[in-house]
């Protein structure tokens, strides 16, 4: 009997609240505050917390930090604003730091 196995995903590191799905991955190739980072299409079991604008390496963007719900361990941000046109696909996706997830069902 084939086991049942559930989505491949994403935890909080410090309490495994689960925040993202591995589906909604767009790339793997991004710099958070501490090392690389996921960009990701959707996140759950997060809290966003105020906007503020903040000059990033592909320049000004208007972010929110995003938090797990459970613990608050801040695990990333979320785009809310590309003032470049080059940047306008990042608006609504979140990144998440790969030091601040864990895999879950893999």
């Amino acid at each position: 009997m084939a086991e049942v196995v559930g989505p491949r995903l994403y935890s909080c590191c410090n309490c495994r609240n689960h925040v993202a799905l591995h589906d909604d991955v767009i790339s793997k190739a991004f710099q958070g505050r501490h090392g690389r980072a996921f960009l990701f299409s959707h996140a759950m079991n997060v809290v966003v917390g105020p906007k503020e604008d903040r000059q990033l390496m592909t320049g000004l963007h208007t972010v929110a930090d995003v938090s797990c719900s459970d613990c608050s361990e801040v695990l990333g941000w979320k785009y809310e604003r590309a003032y470049e046109e080059t940047q306008k696909y990042k608006e609504g996706k979140f990144i998440l730091e790969k030091s601040k997830i864990v895999k879950e069902n893999w």
